[in-house]
């Protein structure tokens, strides 16, 4: 019998190349064991709602009513929601062509584009046209899209940051390009120093691959640093000498728990740079709804910001993203209602800051006691949680660990993750599955479990940790830390 279409032999090689660890083999374990009736702590995603943060009141009022606008009809409305949200339902309404259930522009819906770039511009210090942003479901699908763009085949390489957030090796995987790993540098907590990204693009094109992007993701995920505008200055300098567009993964900049080194985005710091440099660089920038104090990823509400692309190549975005008719509608409201937030003398004002305040106040501390709680474990370093919402701890596996995870036939951060998760519920990602440095072995665990449950947790962890590093380590030749 010939191979039919969706045989496996015969498939897009390409789908078989992607690998996503945060769904991967450790996730399926875990829920596999919830199937079974163990508790499960899925630290795996950065997924806040699913851990318990509550969804920000007036957002979800506003969109209610958009989503039943017969309610605005009822003479009652007034007794159910507050004036200002109704008001702004009514705003939202009006910006489209029937209400939600209706497409609207490929880009999304203009009103909502133009309080994106008002957000933009009150930000950064310098206007955004609204004709260069899109709208998208969710930043991932706008990432993939300005990817597909750029990639013309294996002979292309984008340059991404290692650790990195898998959706990068996957998205390259699939559209059949080469990803170019800049390795961080963890003992200067995660920095990036430009001569290894010149040492990157050397190898790369050593080999044929001809390197068109980079990647940055600030604040970092797995690795959760903040770059400085120092160090954004360096970068964009680079693409200016490399010819690189940069691609500025930006989601997290609203999750900062330190006061040192404030999130400052790179189309600020480039517009701040001046001619030649800030007019030739080419950047797209993203954003989402999902991360911050809003966390509201099944909305899967995104933008991008396109700087110095030329007119054509915003047709043919625009041409692809219209073979998708729409990003979905009730998230650009999302969206619309994060760009453009409440202000001091709304009705619904101090209940809105009461919300996400306590929400960020809570997640640094919550950032300082998963920190501390790695730290105080046998053979783990791990450096402070500046932004974003993980920690990525460094575990030192003894000599024999290593042994028993390749008989057991797994990679060894994979085989202590494995362990964990039996011993005590809790679901992480191994370091593998982000990129390390060969020999290093690490873990990625979100910092999202409510604050009342996290000296728990950290205190399973470290009993798990210890015990297992007591049955692995040699002790006649093998030093604790």
């Amino acid at each position: 019998m010939p191979l039919k279409a969706l045989d496996y032999e015969s498939l897009n090689e390409n789908v078989k190349k992607v690998q996503y660890a945060v769904r991967g083999e450790l996730y399926l374990r875990a829920s596999e064991l919830q199937k079974e009736g163990k508790k499960i702590i899925f630290t795996n995603v950065g997924n806040p709602h699913a851990l318990g943060q509550k969804p920000l009141t007036f957002p979800r009022q506003v969109v209610a009513l958009c989503q039943a606008p017969f309610l605005l009809d009822d003479p009652n409305v007034g007794l159910l929601f507050p004036a200002d949200a109704i008001a702004r339902a009514k705003h939202y309404l009006s910006l489209t062509s029937g209400g939600l259930g209706a497409y609207s522009d490929s880009r999304g819906l203009p009103g909502i584009r133009k309080e994106v770039a008002e957000f933009i511009g009150r930000r950064d210090g310098f206007p955004s046209d609204p004709e260069l942003i899109f709208l998208t479901d969710g930043a991932s699908k706008g990432v993939m899209q300005i990817l597909n763009t750029i990639i013309r085949g294996d002979g292309d390489g984008i340059l991404v940051p290692v650790p990195q957030y898998p959706l990068y090796s996957a998205a390259i995987s699939l559209f059949g390009g080469s990803l170019v790993p800049y390795y961080l540098e963890e003992s200067a907590n995660w920095g990036l120093d430009v001569n290894n990204l010149r040492e990157s693009v050397a190898a790369a094109r050593s080999k044929g691959i001809t390197v068109r992007a980079m990647v940055i993701i600030n604040p970092g995920n797995p690795t959760g640093q903040c770059l400085s505008e120092a160090n954004l200055k360096e970068i964009l300098s680079f693409c200016f000498q490399e010819s690189l567009v940069l691609l500025g993964d930006e989601v997290y900049q609203q999750n900062i728990y330190q006061d040192a080194r404030p999130f400052i985005s790179a189309r600020k710091v480039l517009s701040n740079m001046g001619a030649p440099i800030s007019k030739e660089v080419q950047l797209v920038s993203f954003h989402t709804v999902s991360k911050g104090y809003w966390g509201e990823c099944g909305q899967r509400g995104g933008y991008f910001e396109m700087t110095n692309i030329p007119p054509k190549t915003v047709e043919e975005i625009y041409k692809v993203a219209s073979v998708s008719l729409s990003p979905n509608v009730p998230a650009q409201i999302f969206m619309g209602l994060m760009v453009n937030p409440l202000k001091p003398g709304d009705i619904s004002y101090d209940q809105f800051v009461r919300e996400s305040k306590g929400i960020l106040e809570s997640l640094r501390r919550r950032a300082k006691l998963m920190t501390d709680g790695f730290n105080s474990c046998r053979n783990v370093v791990c450096n402070f949680t500046e932004g974003a919402m993980y920690s990525f701890p460094q575990i030192r596996l003894p000599p024999k660990a290593i042994e028993a995870a390749q008989s057991a036939g797994k990679v060894p951060d994979v085989f202590y993750c494995l362990k964990l998760l039996e011993a005590t519920g809790i679901s992480t990602v191994p370091g593998s599955g982000f990129g390390q440095k060969d020999g290093m072995f690490h873990l990625r665990t979100t910092i999202l479990p409510a604050e009342e449950d996290m000296p728990e947790i950290m205190s399973s962890f470290k009993k798990f940790n210890d015990e297992f590093m007591e049955q692995y380590e040699d002790h006649r030749g093998y030093s604790r830390m």
